[in-house]
């Protein structure tokens, strides 16, 4: 399962999806759900974005070693 989540194309997905639901939940949700919604996905969007950056990095030097 942890191979699967990191692969590139799942975190792209979760990066793109949670940040689109993160922008959108207050203004569907109304109050501190949707508050409290966007904030989640937020947090989960920016995880998979930190991941996602933190592998472009692995690549690159991987590029310059060989």
């Amino acid at each position: 399962m942890k191979s699967l989540l990191s692969s590139r194309p799942v975190l792209w997905f979760l990066f793109l999806f949670n940040l689109a639901v993160a922008a959108v939940a207050p203004f569907v949700v109304d109050g501190t759900q949707g508050v409290m919604t966007a904030v989640g996905m937020g947090v989960v969007s920016l995880g998979a974005g930190v991941s996602l950056m933190r592998d472009r990095g692995k690549e690159a030097g991987a590029r310059r070693a060989s």
